[in-house]
């Protein structure tokens, strides 16, 4: 049995209804063995979480039946479409682990095409140009309970609809003053068929054609003809094109004569994510209404922000197979999203210690200039990954929170005449407690049992209940932490039409200047740890510099929510 790319291990891919048809496909010979699926991604802003669903799938399935997988940018829209926005979906395709080959493809590269087949359709009686305004043709629709009704301009001649097309492709006419339309049947119960606009008058830098174009082709045009070109065998798309397809099938049996492909379009349901919104729009509002620092701001949910946030490749892969794909609409709660990363990281991370919130003690019986090396391991479970040393000294760093003046019962931390362990050091008790005038705890004063060192001999004789990790005030190093959490405070932050930015968590952003292990100074960015006790970090690859690494928190050690759907 091979490796499942998504788990690194030897279980099977799990089976799914798309799994099924396509086993059924190459085992009646339909594509001759062939499976050739897309990802075709609008260039409009940033992939998000719940494309990830959706580039696994596509990529995936081309994987496991030796097929082929393309990366096709539906570049019809040149408003809203930036370059940037293109980088950054072929950096998140490849940074999860993908690879499109040679099937790099645009839209724009079928736009000679497409025209081409436009006039087709105009010769065929099937389009006509509509000089109706865009509110005309709207009231004209009719709705889900009532028919729509012909636009008076539907029975054009042949002749005049190929000399109105052809002046509106020559830049004759300004936006808006006509658009070609399908000319299907305005009666029927789909939608979709009263004879949609196929291409509308756009006169709009495209930032891969230029100014070569003044009309682009509607998305449903484009894309079923652009699978049909690339002979994709399987055209797998959100459950919201259900309602598409028969456009889809119409559109190519139309044009079957020039057009010898005609894929087979298959829906599944979309990824629904608590604590999130998976709107472009929405996500765009974000960012251009200052809520988020951009769109790789490590809160959002992009693609670009979860990478930057501590995800990890395989994390992402892991938990678009566990949950699945299906027909039926359900929502997914984060916290499958985050176990994945928890299991992925507990595996590779190496261990070490961060005081987030220092407290300092004193070891009143350690000598004044004695430093002695404690050893602590890379990785608990893994003793052949080594171990690390800690330096010891008189003044230590230790969590405010692992002190407390009145403890309550069943507090084994740190209190005034207790003991505890410091973790791969020694036991010590508390002895007296320093404050400032307004009873602040300034620093603690401890002593030490020196024959408690853990590892020595004799030191497991005190049993302890109490052990919390501490850091050398000497040889810690400063550093800037930020502590992240979920963006909303509500699961489902735009249930009912709500105001989503409503449920914006004002503490999903919280920076520290904390203590860390010395030899992280020379973190690198994309470094991955577990800062033992309190989650796991990365180093920001944005804004770490040359030995003043900056660490965001991706994760706690557990989940701190509980279950919200």
């Amino acid at each position: 049995m091979k490796e499942n790319p998504a788990t690194g291990s030897n279980a099977p891919t799990a089976s799914n209804f798309i799994r099924s048809i396509i086993e059924e496909d190459n085992q009646s010979g339909k594509w001759n063995g062939r499976v050739e699926t897309r990802f075709p991604p609008e260039p409009n802003g940033y992939l998000h979480i719940g494309h990830a669903k959706s580039i696994c799938l596509n990529f995936g399935l081309a994987r496991d039946y030796n097929g082929i997988c393309h990366l096709r940018f539906d570049d019809t829209n040149p408003e809203k479409e930036e370059q940037e926005y293109v980088d950054s979906i072929l950096e998140s395709v490849r940074w999860l682990g993908f690879d499109w080959g040679e099937h790099l493809h645009y839209a724009s590269d079928y736009f000679d095409k497409l025209y081409e087949f436009a006039e087709y359709l105009i010769k065929q009686g099937k389009a006509y140009v509509d000089s109706l305004t865009a509110e005309e043709i709207r009231a004209l629709r009719g709705t889900l309970i009532e028919a729509g009704e012909n636009s008076p301009y539907r029975e054009r001649s042949v002749e005049e609809n190929l000399d109105l097309f052809r002046r509106m492709k020559s830049g004759e006419f300004p936006d808006g003053a006509h658009v070609l339309r399908a000319k299907i049947d305005m009666t029927s119960p789909n939608i979709n068929l009263r004879d949609p606009v196929i291409y509308r008058i756009r006169h709009t830098y495209h930032h891969r054609t230029g100014d070569k174009w003044c009309i682009y082709p509607m998305y449903d045009y484009t894309h079923c003809i652009s699978d049909a070109l690339e002979k994709i065998t399987h055209s797998l798309c959100t459950l919201e094109f259900e309602d598409h397809r028969p456009l889809y099938d119409w559109t190519l049996n139309q044009l079957a004569d020039i057009v010898r492909c005609h894929p087979q379009q298959i829906e599944f349901a979309r990824l629904n994510l608590t604590y999130t919104v998976m709107s472009k729009r929405k996500l765009n509002e974000l960012v251009e209404g200052d809520f988020v620092d951009g769109w790789d701001d490590p809160r959002m949910n992009t693609l670009a922000g979860v990478r930057r946030r501590g995800y990890t490749p395989e994390s992402i892969r892991l938990f678009a197979e566990r949950i699945g794909v299906s027909k039926a609409d359900s929502w997914i709660d984060m916290n499958v999203l985050e176990d994945c990363l928890r299991e992925d990281l507990n595996e590779r991370a190496h261990r070490r210690v961060a005081v987030l919130e220092p407290l300092k003690i004193v070891i009143d019986n350690y000598p004044e200039n004695r430093e002695e090396d404690c050893l602590a391991p890379n990785h608990p479970q893994k003793p052949e990954l080594g171990n690390r040393i800690l330096p010891l000294s008189k003044v230590l760093y230790i969590e405010r929170s692992d002190f407390m003046e009145t403890p309550p019962k069943g507090y084994f931390r740190l209190s005034p005449g207790t003991e505890v362990r410091l973790r791969y050091a020694y036991i010590v008790k508390c002895v007296e407690v320093v404050k400032d005038a307004n009873g602040e705890v300034l620093e603690i004063h401890c002593t030490y049992d020196p024959g408690s060192k853990s590892g020595t001999a004799g030191a497991d004789k005190r049993k302890i209940k109490g052990n919390i990790h501490w850091l050398s005030a000497s040889h810690a190093h400063q550093a800037e932490v930020r502590l992240y959490d979920r963006l909303f405070s509500q699961a489902h932050p735009d249930a009912g039409g709500q105001d989503y930015k409503a449920s914006l968590n004002p503490h999903s952003k919280r920076i520290i200047n904390a203590y860390v292990e010395s030899s992280l100074s020379q973190a690198q960015p994309e470094d991955r740890f577990q800062f033992e006790r309190h989650g796991y970090f990365i180093v920001d690859r944005k804004d770490t510099k040359s030995g003043k690494p900056v660490f965001n928190r991706a994760v706690t050690l557990r989940d701190s929510w509980g279950k919200t759907v």
